[in-house]
């Protein structure tokens, strides 16, 4: 397997657990040499709400709210703040690449350009003119349209993000625990002033088929790698479930840090 190859897991539906616990999976085949450098791409069923590694659940979550409308719960690998996931609303993907690879340099800055750039050569496929915002956005004019982490473990670089496919702020308003006193229409039309989504800047109703397949030219382009569509090896199946009863489906990882 050379380096210009990476293995495509094409678009697949789980639980954030799931999800979670897939990623870290991977990183752990990538680190021994039994798999090459991935692209997942990934939706959230049912929709969910992760936060970064740092922070607590209760303080950025409205958790009663959640458990309420059947809203998952995650606590990411990978930092950053708290991030509302549509199951109709986008489309993640993952890059797991091992620490020095061409696509990933050890400056971080760089390595969040380089592959934020799959997701730019995407949106330019649909006429779209988006750039990288440092230190991990990807705008279109001023507005934010995909959100990006990324951690350095296990012998690799794992950088997952979205893009976002539609957009509803008063869904988002209700997860991520916002001063009810603070929500005014201000507030939202300011969100709506940053944030915006591929449906909205189209005026059409794009596809998460056709957004999926947009990811997995861009990235292909950008990174100047071949992409060989495969499935997940026995192995990290059997690693995504320990991993789920060992971590990510646990109240000590999601609540208790």
């Amino acid at each position: 397997m050379t380096e210009d190859e990476f293995r495509l897991i094409e678009l697949e539906t789980h639980s954030a657990r799931e999800n979670m616990a897939i990623d870290e999976a991977v990183m752990l085949s990538v680190r021994d040499g039994l798999v090459p450098p991935t692209l997942r791409l990934y939706r959230w069923k049912p929709s969910a709400v992760s936060i970064g590694t740092f922070q607590s659940m209760e303080d950025e979550v409205d958790v009663e709210y959640c458990r309420k409308n059947g809203i998952d719960m995650i606590r990411r690998l990978t930092g950053g703040g708290a991030v509302y996931h549509d199951y109709d609303g986008e489309v993640t993907y993952s890059v797991i690449v091992p620490k020095g690879h061409r696509v990933a340099p050890f400056d971080i800055q760089k390595s969040y350009e380089i592959l934020c750039g799959g997701v730019i050569s995407a949106l330019e496929l649909f006429g779209l003119e988006a750039k990288f915002y440092p230190i991990n956005d990807v705008i279109v004019g001023e507005r934010k349209i995909s959100g990006n982490a990324q951690t350095r473990r296990h012998s690799c670089i794992l950088q997952h993000g979205t893009v976002l496919l539609d957009l509803n702020i008063e869904t988002m308003f209700s997860i991520l625990k916002v001063d009810p006193e603070k929500i005014s229409d201000k507030l939202v039309t300011d969100v709506k002033e940053r944030v915006v989504s591929v449906r909205q800047l189209l005026d059409e109703d794009v596809s998460v088929e056709n957004l999926s397949a947009a990811l997995r030219t861009g990235f292909s382009k950008a990174l100047d790698v071949v992409l060989k569509t495969s499935t997940l090896t026995d192995l990290e199946r059997r690693r995504a479930s320990e991993f789920i009863e060992s971590k990510y489906g646990t109240m000590p990882w999601n609540f208790l840090r």
